[in-house]
């Protein structure tokens, strides 16, 4: 899995009923005291069992496409959505601000004015660097869960499935 990926995926194809796979994964569910698991219509999140859980925990979202005779499984590895959730408005705000300095600062430029506002630049950059750099750190301390969750769903698939 490469720790370039912000949120892993795959997409995996098993021959069957889509209501009989997602049964079968929910059946294994119940037998692991590692996993816990919530279950929507096409939906099944499996997540890190809460006495085991951290903060950079990971989950697998899974969901179920029937296609004639198979069914085709798309997986996607991300935090926990609360972390997921500060992450993006942190870049939406960090974007924000460096437009709303950019153009401040700039315009102070073509008045020929101080243009000290436009040092919040290498800040902010700096500031999304250390989250880009927080979210990486957050990737490998939940690499291990992320392989059992991965493992625990080839075991399900009886198949090697690559991650993209």
């Amino acid at each position: 899995m490469s720790s370039f990926r912000i949120r892993p995926r795959f997409k995996h194809q098993i021959a069957g009923q889509k209501e009989g796979l997602e049964n079968l994964i929910k059946e294994k569910l119940k037998t692991q005291k590692q996993f816990k698991s919530t279950h929507l219509p096409g939906h099944i999140y499996i997540k890190i069992h809460p006495s085991q859980q951290h903060f950079w925990s990971p989950q697998l979202h899974l969901t179920f496409e029937q296609d004639d005779e198979n069914v085709i499984i798309r997986g996607l590895y991300g935090p926990n959505p609360t972390v997921w959730a500060v992450f993006f408005f942190g870049y939406i705000i960090l974007s924000l601000l460096a437009c709303f300095i950019a153009v401040w600062g700039f315009s102070l430029w073509s008045l020929d004015k101080s243009v000290e506002i436009l040092w919040g630049l290498p800040v902010l950059s700096f500031i999304a660097a250390a989250m880009y750099l927080a979210g990486q750190f957050g990737q490998k301390m939940a690499a291990q869960q992320m392989f059992d969750i991965h493992h625990f769903y080839e075991s399900i698939a009886h198949d090697k499935v690559i991650i993209d």
